[in-house]
């Protein structure tokens, strides 16, 4: 327990309020850089609010672009149902234009289309349409997340 009187604490180096008392003259020194280096935050802060504007601005129209290509390119990962229609009439065009196939055989064995693979190159390019369009919008949150905190 601390048996020493407010007047001595305050003698000792700390004031009533719990401020620290310096007995240098440096008060006025950090008075003046306080004031110099708020108007560098500013200006800083100012310069990050502008760059983010920009940063937003550059992926919003990226990210449509990119939208409206990836509207197009995704038709290459799915199959075509016109291929499947042109396989079905080959097969009945195949059977009205022979006539020795009987219709017990024409029943017995189920035709199916062919199973539908995506090129690999439209497999690589769409993942890296769809890799850009994230990697784009993560940098439309990133900068509307720098331009609340610089708020």
């Amino acid at each position: 327990m601390d048996n020493t009187s407010p007047q001595a604490r305050t003698e000792q180096g700390q004031s009533s309020q719990g401020q620290a008392i310096f007995s240098d003259s440096s008060g006025p020194l950090f008075h003046m850089y306080i004031k110099m280096t708020e108007g560098e935050d500013e200006k800083m802060t100012k310069r990050w609010q502008k760059d983010a504007d920009g940063i937003l601005i550059f992926t919003g129209l990226f990210s449509a672009a990119l939208a409206a290509l990836l509207t197009v390119s995704v038709q290459d990962l799915k199959s075509n149902p016109q291929d499947t229609t042109v396989f079905y009439l080959a097969n009945i065009y195949q059977l009205l234009a022979d006539p020795n196939i009987s219709r017990a055989s024409i029943l017995a064995t189920p035709v199916q289309p062919p199973v539908f693979f995506p090129p690999k190159s439209a497999v690589l390019d769409n993942s890296l349409w769809f890799l850009s369009l994230v990697i784009s919008l993560t940098s439309a949150l990133l900068a509307t997340m720098l331009q609340q905190w610089a708020r």
